[in-house]
């Protein structure tokens, strides 16, 4: 026979107190007032028959054995919170929560939104924009579009486009006394850095482009622009500010729309791509499974190799 549990109110007044290690806080927290409180807790060591808390004067202290069973009983409350997050999400079958990174979401997936609701007038799409990585277990997310190495254990994901990197400016910097002809004229233009995932990915710099492309005439390190957002980097290029050395699938709306031109056949194949990414015991959720379609239908017509001709390395 199952062994008889505690009263859930009582696991829910230590759960609070043991977190906030303060009985009054834990009271507030719980809507309960901190004698109630104090009762629960006397009826979970009752139950236990062990002490849990040490009362100190003003404050209380966990014993032994209450920080042995603390990080069970909090994550056991986890669990359920998630679940009910979860359950929640699925019966709100027409409301979608995307998040992506807010480069992703300015360059490619805004201008381009309005196509998926148009296929789907009755799912009630909702962007988070953020440069955090969602838990899509623990926040309101149902899928992501990630940029990594596609490696999530857990989950469903599906590479988008392989990732190429390579020097944009505007059309205006192809002309003039300083025009871009080759590669060595980028000594007389500034060069604009994308410096967002530094810290987290190891993406090719402008020091790898020009070992690549043979160049010793071009100092890497000497002054420019850094940005840690990749958007403004490109927005800068877009301005006629620089030189960027970009990430072709975000760059790939001003390409079209010839805002800005690639001016070097030569292009680096990155080790990281996005990824749409959603729990594994998700993927077929029709709101879910929708947006993704759409997404790679999207994608599918993304060609970098149309406007940028040149040899990948």
């Amino acid at each position: 026979m199952p062994e008889r549990l505690p009263p859930l109110t009582a696991l829910k007044a230590f759960e609070a107190a043991s977190r906030l290690m303060s009985f009054q806080a834990a009271a507030e927290e719980l809507s309960v007032t901190p004698a109630a409180l104090s009762y629960q807790i006397r009826q979970l060591e009752d139950h236990l028959g062990l002490k849990l808390f040490n009362r100190l004067n003003r404050a209380v202290e966990l014993t032994e054995n209450g920080r042995l069973i603390q990080p069970g009983i909090h994550e056991a409350f986890e669990h359920l919170h998630r679940t009910m997050r979860q359950l929640r999400r699925r019966q709100q079958t027409n409301v979608l929560t995307i998040a992506a990174g807010p480069a992703f979401t300015a360059k490619w997936l805004s201008p381009r939104l309005y196509r998926f609701i148009a296929r789907h007038p009755n799912i009630d799409a909702r962007i988070s924009a953020s440069v955090t990585k969602s838990d899509l277990e623990m926040d309101d997310i149902d899928i992501a579009i990630r940029f990594g190495p596609g490696e999530y254990p857990g989950h469903h994901s599906v590479k988008l486009t392989d990732e190429f990197i390579t020097p944009l400016c505007a059309p205006s910097m192809l002309e003039g006394p300083n025009a871009i002809r080759k590669p060595e004229d980028l000594q007389h233009h500034t060069l604009i850095h994308d410096d967002t995932h530094q810290g987290f990915f190891v993406l090719q710099t402008w020091a790898d482009w020009l070992k690549a492309a043979g160049v010793t005439s071009v100092d890497p390190g000497r002054s420019g622009l850094h940005f840690n957002v990749a958007d403004h980097a490109i927005d800068a290029a877009v301005s006629g500010g620089g030189v960027v050395l970009g990430r072709t699938s975000l760059a790939e709306p001003d390409i079209r729309a010839g805002r800005l031109v690639a001016p070097f056949d030569l292009r680096l194949k990155t080790s990281y791509s996005f990824f749409i990414v959603c729990l594994d015991a998700r993927r077929n959720e029709p709101a879910i499974d929708a947006f993704r379609n759409w997404v790679m239908d999207e994608m599918a017509g993304v060609t970098d190799t149309e406007n940028l001709p040149g040899p990948a390395v």
